[in-house]
């Protein structure tokens, strides 16, 4: 019998919690504490920037306050404003488009690769109008967007190029760490990222010009090496000497952490390939190296007779914590309201309030995978074979007794676990 029916759930033991942490992290925190350098004039944060720019294969790093800070300064850098639009996925968390919002500009979602549930080239290329400024393909789920083609569609057009890494860490594209390819990259350090210190983030770039705008957007205005002169109109998003030494105390795990996700990761999308109706999202032959923050898995509600939220809430009755992901971001409460419109009518935007309609949108690849798509947190891929094990035994088991999930209601939506 099904758990979800009274029977004895498959996994009774947790997964292995997030985040790991051992007092050597806690020595670190307590050191910057005891130097009294919390803020500026301390070294960590300087050394986190070489260090985890280093690691993705960029020759500058600038630490932040948090993952939307960077996107929102990376554009910024980028001069993208008002009446500008910017291309975005609409499979995506709202800070990729509330980042947009944040400079006056317009974000234009575009439809996603149905394999990999990243920005579809083709349909960001279709998207791109005399207005766009930019285009952010997102690594959802720490797969990378087809930077090939990326790169390609933004020299052509003379568009700047902002990777959306926030879910990527140690992800690579054909042996380069991703963050490194676009004109610059942003990543999040937020308590659910595969390195965290809570709250951060980190913009990344190969343009020296680029970074010290960076630097100065983040720092209140004050360019690098000119006194504290102000040349920009800045913010005060800066990290703390405390985040960044809790991150270089992190940084010592992520690379063997990250192997141990690859391996799990592999062997249960094989596994569970191996299950009527499921389909793991593929992986591009030209990743070298997956971060996988999430591992996904398609559910096919016509092959099982089953609804896909009954699927879920069966397989967290089985003791595997799963939840359906995002829903299209046009459907999202922050654009419901405003129709025929945007969320911020500022002075620029002129003629787009009549030309998008969020309310209308409908964008097939999107709306299948919010309908589709089954996450599990990077932390489980942390665990055993034997967890794998647990994982595909508990789909397994659901198949085999589906008949007792035929007609059942959902008692609760599984909803989107608010991984920022």
């Amino acid at each position: 019998m099904l758990a979800i029916a009274g029977g004895t759930p498959v996994r009774q033991r947790p997964f292995p919690k997030w985040p790991i942490h051992d007092e050597s992290d806690a020595q670190a925190v307590a050191d910057v504490i005891r130097s009294g350098f919390w803020g500026l004039g301390g070294q960590n944060v300087a050394e986190i920037e070489k260090r985890f720019a280093a690691f993705q294969d960029a020759s500058y790093g600038v630490a932040t306050s948090n993952g939307t800070s960077s996107l929102w300064l990376a554009l910024t850098a980028l001069g993208v404003g008002p009446g500008d639009e910017v291309i975005i996925p609409a499979y995506t968390f709202i800070a990729t488009a509330a980042a947009v919002l944040q400079t006056g500009a317009v974000p234009v979602m575009a439809d996603i690769d149905p394999d990999t549930y990243c920005l579809d080239p083709d349909a960001a290329e279709a998207a791109i109008t005399p207005r766009t400024a930019c285009i952010i393909p997102v690594h959802v789920a720490g797969h990378p967007a087809d930077l090939d083609r990326f790169v390609d569609i933004a020299q052509r057009h003379k568009l700047a190029l902002l990777e959306d890494a926030c879910q990527a860490h140690g992800t690579q594209w054909k042996g380069r760490g991703v963050g490194a390819y676009g004109d610059l990259g942003t990543f999040s350090f937020q308590s659910s990222k595969n390195l965290s210190c809570g709250e951060g983030g980190m913009i990344l770039s190969n343009n020296e010009l680029l970074a010290d705008m960076c630097l100065a957007y983040r720092n209140c205005g004050r360019w690098e090496g000119s006194s504290g002169t102000r040349r920009v109109l800045g913010y005060n998003l800066r990290m703390t000497e405390m985040q960044a030494a809790l991150l270089l105390s992190q940084m010592k795990r992520l690379e063997e952490q990250t192997r141990l996700r690859n391996e799990n990761a592999l062997y249960l999308a094989e596994k569970l390939s191996e299950i009527e109706g499921i389909r793991p999202l593929k992986r591009d032959e030209r990743t070298t190296r997956h971060a996988y923050h999430l591992f996904i898995f398609r559910f096919d509600s016509e092959v099982w007779g089953v609804s896909h939220d009954v699927f879920l809430e069966a397989l967290a009755a089985e003791g595997i914590p799963c939840s359906r992901g995002y829903v299209p971001l046009y459907r999202d409460p922050t654009f419901i309201p405003y129709g025929r419109s945007c969320p911020a009518a500022w002075p620029g935007i002129g003629d787009h309030l009549a030309k998008i309609d969020y309310q209308q949108m409908f964008l097939p690849v999107t709306e299948k995978a919010s309908s589709e798509a089954v996450w599990l947190t990077q932390s489980m891929l942390l665990g055993t074979k034997q967890d794998m094990d647990d994982i595909v035994t508990a789909v397994a088991k659901l198949w085999e007794g589906r008949e007792q999930l035929v007609g059942r209601r959902p008692t609760r939506r599984m909803g989107y676990a608010g991984l920022a």
